[in-house]
């Protein structure tokens, strides 16, 4: 990945993770604002309703008060106490209820049996536990009715006074869809009473089976109330008001944090559940529409990010660029590489650094260069001085002889004469071959390039000294040539010539015999040519110097071949090398650049 890449994926990375760190903030603060929002409406709501409730029981209350207080209920209480035939009152709970606008209402005796009800008149007779010592001035009660149902509400008892025996009056209100209408309710707002309308159902606890019918709300009945089951159980089963959020449809919009208050009569028992729910589709609207503000600013962020990484790029990253590729230039040998120096920063100070460097490279290599020079010239004239001083010392001492022998006789004379002048003539026929080896070397023509095939000049090599050498029968020629092109731009006659001294220097190492293999092969955008022998093999002090001019280990060896070989393949842009081991033969490799299209 490039500088610039990782420049673009760690800025887009940063401004994401800005955007995504601060959506979630405000995020979780909304939600927190809202749920406070919403517990401080619902705690608020069951106050008010606490207040009505209270409000409602002290009506209730009144409202028995003034008929137990009133001539009618006077007159029937003494009635009953002087006759104690209560039969001609069965009606008059009716009445009375119609009266003190109660929705229930019942007269009951001195025996704790109704005299008359109004909700259920066939109730005559029938035992009244509300009449029980101890209860409060207004309670919850579940009333039985005469369809089979029941119905909840808020009672009062209150004795009759100024009759002998005690005739009370027990009256009430419905707490049902009416009830909660009158309650003060804030938009979004919506309230439920859950309770158990059938006969006898003291408690809900009772009934073990959810009925959504019975979950009315201020409006009516309540949409998906089925979905409040779990929320409803849980309050009735704990007996603590329960807190949930409820999803009335599929969207959020829909949800609801809804609240459980479980309504309880004196005993403790659970008679119904008041359910507030507050909407939360403001809430919903608001993280959505943050998140679609954090979208944008990320997206915003992002293409901002693409833009400035450019701009990073044009400063720093395309300076660095250049550096790397002018690094590379040095490399491959190049070392006028240059690189553009703008402005003051950093990546400027490395660039003139790096020209600066350059130039003392330049410059030390032309130094180099120079004692290379002086160094080379100075062993080729020690190995030249070395190589003329065996023949001149046989000269010296023939024309010593010589000058020796002219006292001698004619005939002993001659006879050194002759010896001396063939002496003679063999080290100056030396000398000159020396000098023309060297003459030679010195005077390496510039190859002329064309384009040839590398198995064409292995052929011609194997052709020419497989016949030569298989009258003897002792080397074996072995060919290993890849069937695939394997074009060269190259000279073919100073190809020939170096991979020529390699076949003979491997024919001489392989005195007693063996096996010689020629072996060329493409390498990628290299070609690579081997001559393999099985001779005695080379030490590491001697692959180490065999390239050396003036260095062998012949006997009778000039030093020049291999150095002849070398220079033939730079100039080509190629490499030599060997591989040896005492004992094991030597292999030596040729790599050239392969010809492009």
């Amino acid at each position: 990945m490039s500088l610039r890449q990782r420049l673009l994926l760690l800025m887009s990375l940063t401004v994401a993770a800005a955007v995504a760190a601060v959506a979630w903030t405000v995020l979780v603060r909304i939600r927190h604002v809202f749920e406070e929002r919403d517990e401080q409406e619902t705690t608020l709501f069951v106050s008010q309703f606490e207040r009505e409730f209270q409000n409602r029981s002290a009506q209730v209350a009144a409202a028995v008060d003034r008929l137990a207080a009133g001539d009618r209920a006077h007159s029937i209480a003494l009635q009953m106490s002087l006759s104690g035939d209560a039969s001609p009152y069965v009606t008059e709970a009716q009445s009375l209820a119609a009266d003190a606008q109660l929705d229930f209402l019942e007269i009951v005796g001195p025996d704790g049996n109704i005299v008359s009800s109004a909700q259920w008149p066939a109730r005559f007779g029938y035992p009244e536990p509300a009449v029980t010592p101890g209860r409060p001035s207004a309670f919850l009660k579940r009333e039985d009715l005469h369809n089979g149902a029941s119905a909840l509400g808020l009672f009062a008892v209150r004795t009759i006074r100024g009759a002998e025996s005690a005739v009370r009056l027990v009256g009430g209100e419905r707490v049902d869809q009416r009830f909660l209408s009158d309650l003060p309710v804030a938009p979004g707002l919506q309230v439920a009473l859950y309770s158990d309308n059938s006969a006898g159902a003291e408690s809900l606890l009772k009934s073990a089976v959810f009925d959504a019918k019975q979950l009315v709300g201020s409006n009516g009945d309540m949409h998906e109330a089925g979905r409040y089951q779990a929320l409803i159980a849980s309050a009735l089963t704990t007996d603590q008001q329960q807190n949930a959020i409820v999803s009335i449809g599929n969207r959020g919009e829909d949800s609801v944090n809804a609240t459980a208050i479980p309504l309880k009569n004196e005993t403790g028992q659970v008679l119904a559940v008041l359910l507030v729910t507050i909407s939360r589709e403001g809430m919903v609207e608001a993280e959505r529409h943050i998140r679609a503000i954090a979208y944008g600013v990320a997206s915003g962020g992002i293409l901002l990010a693409i833009a400035f990484s450019f701009w990073i790029a044009a400063r720093v990253s395309r300076p660095i660029e250049q550096l790397a590729h002018a690094a590379e230039e040095v490399a491959s040998g190049n070392w006028d590489a240059h690189v553009p120096e703008h402005g003051h920063d950093e990546v400027s100070v490395l660039a003139r650094s790096f020209n600066h460097m350059t130039e003392q490279l330049a410059a030390q290599r032309e130094q180099l260069l120079q004692s290379e020079r002086v160094a080379a010239w100075r062993e080729l004239a020690r190995r030249l001085a070395h190589e003329l001083k065996n023949p001149l010392f046989p000269l010296q001492i023939t024309v010593e002889n010589l000058i020796r022998a002219r006292a001698l006789p004619e005939t002993e004379f001659d006879e050194v004469f002759r010896e001396s002048t063939a002496t003679l003539g063999m080290e100056i026929a030396n000398l000159k071959t020396i000098i023309g080896r060297f003459s030679d070397f010195s005077k390496m023509p510039k190859p002329e390039l064309e384009r040839i095939e590398a198995c064409d000049v292995v052929e011609r090599v194997r052709s020419l000294y497989e016949g030569a050498t298989s009258r003897d029968a002792k080397i074996e020629f072995a060919m290993k040539v890849s069937r695939e092109p394997m074009p060269l731009m190259a000279d073919p006659e100073l190809l020939h010539r170096a991979l020529s001294n390699l076949v003979l220097n491997a024919m001489d190492a392989m005195p007693q015999g063996g096996r010689l293999t020629l072996a060329a092969e493409p390498h990628g955008d290299k070609i690579q040519i081997e001559v393999q022998d099985t001779g005695e093999g080379l030490t590491p002090k001697e692959c180490e110097r065999l390239f050396t001019p003036y260095y062998t280990s012949k006997q009778h060896g000039t030093g020049l071949g291999l150095a002849i070989v070398q220079s033939i393949v730079a100039d080509h842009g190629g490499t030599i090398a060997v591989e040896s081991r005492a004992g094991g033969g030597a292999t030596f490799m040729i790599t050239l650049p392969k010809a492009t299209a």
